[in-house]
């Protein structure tokens, strides 16, 4: 036999036993992933150093596409685009989730580390939760270690115990935090964080929480003067995929996907509470004042946003709440 025509026959018989050409076996995957932040925001800029560290570390095994951020898919709907399988990767807090997985508040919740979750063997909890409840995988809680404030437009009135009184204000609020500002008797209106500047320009609110890490790139300190702490809840961003798309997966690519997940994990603890400090200080400088809780209304107020979200979470569902807080509690 010819070496030509022997070639030719080794060549179909690998496609015949196989069903495709070998060079397939060793086809780069590539994924799609939107952030819930515009670009120039502190919270997509980590998520894209995520992304820039696999597609770097995965060359030939695993590369992630990034579509974009809201305008992509809104705030709201991330959840449920992740689910259905729309998108398969998403940088998004808890928040947009927690009508699909409620106990997802714990990521706010709890003052603990990622990592001493994983030890304690609560992150594997909340991602068998994720998998049965919102078709996700968790590969991080990214960006944590910080708190979310309340920032006003004019100086609050204060109580005499120390606190303010939250009924004067009309706070733009996330769905992760409704129900504690509802509970200090504020005015509350749900938006995403798009629909915020605009909300304060009118003066439909004159109140915004959220973390002092990334307010000026939405430029709401324009409006907002005044931040009241201390901070409360944690922040809460996570890395997900759907579920479905992880698990068929090559192992090769689930490994770098997972490793580099840890290791921004940690990473972005460090630099999250490091960049707070200094957008903070620069919030400051600019005008900015801070106004201070203190005494028994300090004291209230934190208990208050502790209680609040495991009330919440044995409200909607009850079922694992117990196991999970054994993990995740303070």
């Amino acid at each position: 036999m010819q070496p030509k025509r022997r070639a030719m026959i080794c060549g179909s018989a690998a496609v015949a036993v196989t069903g495709f050409p070998l060079r397939a076996l060793a086809q780069e995957v590539s994924i799609n992933a939107v952030h819930f932040t515009p670009a120039q925001v502190s919270y997509a800029k980590s998520f894209l150093k995520y992304v820039d560290k696999v597609n770097q570390r995965g060359k030939g095994v695993i590369q992630i596409k990034v579509r974009g951020g809201p305008e992509i898919i809104p705030f709201t709907q991330l959840g449920e685009a992740q689910k259905n399988g729309l998108i398969d990767m998403i940088d998004h807090p808890a928040g947009p989730y927690l009508n699909l997985v409620p106990e997802g508040e714990v990521f706010s919740a709890t003052t603990k580390k990622p990592w001493e979750l994983r030890a304690n063997g609560g992150f594997a909890l909340i991602n068998e939760i994720y998998a049965k409840k919102g078709n996700a995988h968790v590969l991080a809680h990214v960006d944590g270690g910080a708190g979310f404030h309340i920032f006003t437009t004019e100086e609050p009135a204060r109580t005499a115990d120390g606190g303010v009184d939250f009924s004067k204000l009309k706070i733009r609020s996330g769905a992760l935090y409704r129900d504690f500002l509802e509970s200090l008797g504020a005015g509350v209106v749900v938006q995403g964080p798009g629909e915020v500047y605009t909300s304060l320009e009118r003066g439909l609110v004159n109140a915004n929480a959220y973390t002092v890490l990334g307010y000026q790139g939405f430029g709401w300190h324009k409006f907002t003067k005044y931040r009241i702490d201390p901070s409360f809840f944690q922040t809460d961003v996570l890395i997900s995929m759907n579920k479905a798309r992880w698990d068929g997966l090559p192992e090769a690519a689930k490994r770098i996907l997972q490793e580099v997940a840890l290791e921004h994990e940690r990473e972005s603890v460090e630099v999250n509470l490091k960049a707070t400090e200094d957008e903070g200080r620069q919030m400051i400088a600019g005008g900015m004042k801070v106004v201070e809780l203190t005494g028994a209304a300090r004291a209230a107020y934190l208990e208050k946003a502790s209680r609040v979200s495991w009330e919440r979470m044995q409200k909607r569902d009850p079922g694992s709440v117990a196991a999970l807080r054994q993990k995740f509690g303070n």
